[in-house]
């Protein structure tokens, strides 16, 4: 437990020293965040520094020091978030430095992200901590996936980081959403060890990097909420799904965190019915999506979004942990 807190607090203090840091330094190379056109409520946000996903990611390297050795699935998971954060940060580049919000071709990223997903799912499969199984918050029971594993782990992986990406369209609302997420991870992996289902070093690793994120996110949302002072840019938002993502298939407890995540599916749904709705009918559901769009343009502040989806994910993270706790 100690380990624990120590993860979160020291990525919290190291957060909190790196971001003013920063956001000077974005400040002086003039890297600011170029707002898409059709957004014209958030043209005052307009060169608003951007990249604050570097010092998220950074925050999170020093929880190594109170990590168990000896177990290989820190640096698999650091080593992930930072191959996604990199995907993210040639986007974010090309955006600052050609002063336009188009960054990498929606193909490239699915390519480096599908690439990603693959090493990691198919040494995931193979690796006789997972295989091809995962749990269920309602059944301490393993559903066996078969073959069909490393596709779904793909799946998982795609999921979680366009998902996030989706979100991070508010000030504070990727920030808090997955700070709570990365919390009751916590508490979804903690339950799962101490009843058995799961076990190891690895286990404890993970509670202790999933801990370091949310303090790691706790400090950035100092600078995050409304006004913004910093965005966390794709490096940010690529960097957070890849991490959630890979906990989620080395601890097999994606099904879990899927239910947590509600917020992330919205978001994401809401898009694929836009364009669904817009291709075939040429009409839109959505005033604009993603879907806290379509509620700032109902007339709803933006902070109050973010409060909403947020508690939205706390009662899901509730009744998560209500029922493992029942059932495991």
């Amino acid at each position: 437990m100690i380990n624990v807190l120590c993860g979160f607090l020291t990525a919290f203090a190291v957060a909190m020293l790196l971001l003013p840091l920063n956001i000077k330094l974005v400040r002086r190379l003039k890297a600011g965040q170029p707002i898409l056109s059709y957004v014209d409520n958030h043209k005052a946000k307009q060169g608003t520094p951007t990249m604050g996903g570097v010092s998220i990611v950074l925050a999170l390297i020093p929880a190594l020091f109170f990590t168990r050795h000896g177990d290989k699935t820190t640096l698999i998971i650091l080593t992930v978030t930072v191959g996604y954060a990199l995907i993210g940060f040639i986007d974010d580049f090309i955006k600052v430095r050609f002063k336009h919000n188009k960054g990498l071709s929606a193909v490239q990223k699915i390519v480096f992200q599908v690439f990603l997903a693959v090493i990691v799912s198919v040494y995931a499969y193979y690796s006789p901590s997972v295989g091809s199984t995962v749990y269920a918050p309602f059944a301490p029971v393993p559903l066996e996936l078969g073959r069909f594993a490393p596709v779904y782990f793909i799946f998982v992986f795609l999921a979680f980081t366009n998902s996030v990406n989706l979100t991070d369209g508010l000030d504070g609302l990727a920030g808090s959403v997955t700070a709570a997420n990365s919390l009751f991870l916590c508490a979804i992996l903690g339950i799962a060890l101490a009843s058995g289902v799961l076990e190891g070093d690895g286990v404890i690793n993970m509670i202790i990097l999933c801990a370091a994120l949310g303090g790691a996110l706790c400090a950035f949302l100092c600078y995050n909420t409304h006004p913004a002072k910093i965005f966390m840019g794709d490096t940010g938002s690529l960097a957070l799904g890849g991490f959630l993502a890979c906990v989620a298939v080395l601890c097999k407890m994606s099904l879990s965190m899927l239910l947590v995540g509600v917020m992330y599916i919205f978001s994401s749904l809401s898009v694929i019915i836009q364009v669904i709705a817009f291709k075939t009918t040429g009409k839109r559901v959505f005033l604009m999506a993603p879907l806290h769009h379509h509620f700032e343009r109902k007339g709803i502040f933006e902070g109050k979004i973010a409060v909403i989806y947020t508690l939205v994910t706390l009662v899901c993270g509730i009744v998560t942990v209500a029922l493992m706790l029942t059932f495991y």
